[in-house]
């Protein structure tokens, strides 16, 4: 599939069929004209000796500012740039986040306030369309003045420098040039800044992680919903009547999409000796609910920043100015990736309860559902895994944005830390993953007690999904393997996209 880089605003379907389909990127016409018409006009405008002290184009950067660069060395100053700006430590970021990192950069690149070159933008492309992915690490930007180093990662491979990712091979970028026979392109005026100074790191995680949180929302109802009727539990909360005089948007979905699930199950449908059921059961709605909501609220703000431009300064060839601002803050996003943090992480929370409620052997189930408990321990220890994954997401969820450190001598004294809010909400979401996985092995093991009363079609058809790779625990094994099975499981599982925004409904 070709997606056309143009002004169009993109939308959050559109992102996640980038990453979830082979993708080519090309440049629209109009894309072509504002990148040749920005950079024409730097050109002409700085092409005197005399030209007036500009930042970041014949100055120093950061607190460097009023320190004048000479025409004949504006070249090596974009250069030594990247060089001495590409200092990340740490993990290596995934290659879904690069390929991510390199699609926005392109994006923000196109509209033509950046002062890139097109044969810049086209080199980007050609990674992205060559899977060339660039070796960046996860620390080092504070989410301010741009992820600075980050993004000096992501670039410094058009230079000749730094190291890549292709066809599954690490390798130097020098080895990749002659392999593609490819030569290091030579950054004109402003092009390093230009590739440096954005939130393309932060953002290409709040996208991936927002695009995951909704699968997992989705997911959050296939356990819940598995762990309703595994537990016998009353289908009364989720009475349409009970959440249209409390109309949280997300509450009145969330209670739709259980109903929905458990339509024509005959356990859910059975006489109930229980009154009432634990919070964790009855209040799903309401928990989830107001997770939904915050996903829409981190939504609006992900895809404002897509449709951005974000570098420093900003260049107005219609009206001859060059504008010096602070686009590259991080602010609305570190804010949107702590609030998305805190919201998921309460999504494993609850399922953990359920979890545990699942193995106290009440409700005509056995205890640690497991036969001959005592000598078998059962699903025992998967409910410790829970519960230790769901602490360390409540240390992840403390905010990252209400953090700052002066940097670059004074002059940038207030930054987001929006980078540290984007990699600790990427592990929250992998934290959430397995502790549904977990969800959906003890449910699955209590649905099996309560037949032969079965469940909804589409709830024994999940289950015997799982039960492919994960068969029924009788006697105690390593759990471990069927916790990975599931999540694979999860996984492999086809969301299309208007499913998991909008319907809400499994396409099989």
């Amino acid at each position: 599939m070709e997606h056309i880089i143009s002004s169009k605003l993109l939308s959050l379907v559109q992102l996640y069929n980038i990453i979830e389909q082979p993708v080519t990127l090309s440049l629209s016409t109009d894309a072509i004209e504002r990148i040749d018409k920005c950079r024409s006009y730097l050109n002409d405008r700085f092409d005197a000796v005399d030209a007036a002290a500009t930042y970041g184009i014949n100055t120093g950067f950061g607190s460097l500012c009023n320190t004048h660069i000479g025409p004949g060395e504006l070249q090596q100053l974009q250069h030594n740039l990247l060089m001495s700006h590409a200092c990340g430590t740490g993990e290596e970021v995934s290659q879904e986040i690069v390929r991510m990192m390199l699609f926005l950069k392109i994006q923000s690149l196109s509209y033509g306030h950046s002062g890139i070159s097109r044969v810049v933008v086209e080199r980007l492309i050609a990674f992205f369309n060559n899977e060339v992915y660039p070796v960046v690490y996860e620390q080092g930007s504070l989410g301010a003045s741009g992820d600075l180093a980050p993004l000096a990662h992501l670039a410094l491979p058009l230079i000749g420098e730094g190291e890549v990712y292709y066809q599954g091979k690490k390798m130097k970028a020098a080895a990749l040039n002659s392999l593609m026979n490819w030569k290091p392109l030579s950054l004109q005026s402003k092009e390093g800044l230009a590739l440096i100074n954005g939130t393309q790191f932060m953002l290409a995680f709040a996208v991936c992680t927002l695009i995951q949180s909704h699968k997992l929302w989705y997911w959050s109802h296939v356990s819940g919903a598995m762990s309703i009727d595994a537990f016998d539990c009353n289908l009364s909360p989720f009475d349409k009547r009970i959440h249209l005089i409390r109309p949280h948007a997300g509450q009145l979905r969330s209670a739709d999409l259980i109903l929905s699930l458990l339509e024509d199950s005959e356990i859910a449908v059975g006489e109930k000796v229980n009154v009432q059921d634990p919070y964790s059961f009855r209040c799903i709605p309401q928990v989830h609910g107001a997770t939904w909501d915050t996903l829409q609220f981190v939504k609006r703000t992900i895809l404002t920043e897509v449709n951005s431009v974000t570098d420093n300064p900003n260049i107005f060839p219609e009206s001859e100015a060059i504008i010096s601002g602070g686009n590259f803050h991080g602010q609305p996003l570190a804010l949107a990736l702590d609030y998305l943090g805190i919201a998921i992480a309460e999504i494993a929370s609850i399922s953990e309860r359920r979890t545990f409620q699942l193995m106290s052997g009440t409700r005509g189930l056995p205890a640690f559902l497991v036969n001959n408990p005592g000598l078998n321990s059962g699903m025992m220890i998967l409910q410790y895994t829970a519960a230790s994954i769901v602490s360390q997401n409540k240390q992840y969820a403390t905010p990252a944005s209400i953090d700052s450190i002066v940097s670059s001598n004074g002059q940038e004294d207030h930054v987001s830390m929006g980078a540290n809010a984007a990699t600790k909400t990427n592990r929250i979401i992998k934290n959430v993953q397995t502790v549904l996985a977990i969800e959906l092995l003890a449910a699955a093991q209590g649905i099996e007690e309560r037949h032969p009363l079965k469940s909804s079609l589409f709830i024994e058809h999940v289950k015997s999904g799982l039960r492919k790779s994960v068969p029924s625990l009788n006697t105690d094994r390593v759990l471990h393997d069927d916790i990975m099975k599931a999540i694979q499981m999860m996984n492999q599982t086809h969301l299309d996209a208007e499913i998991i925004f909008n319907k809400g409904i499994f396409q099989d």
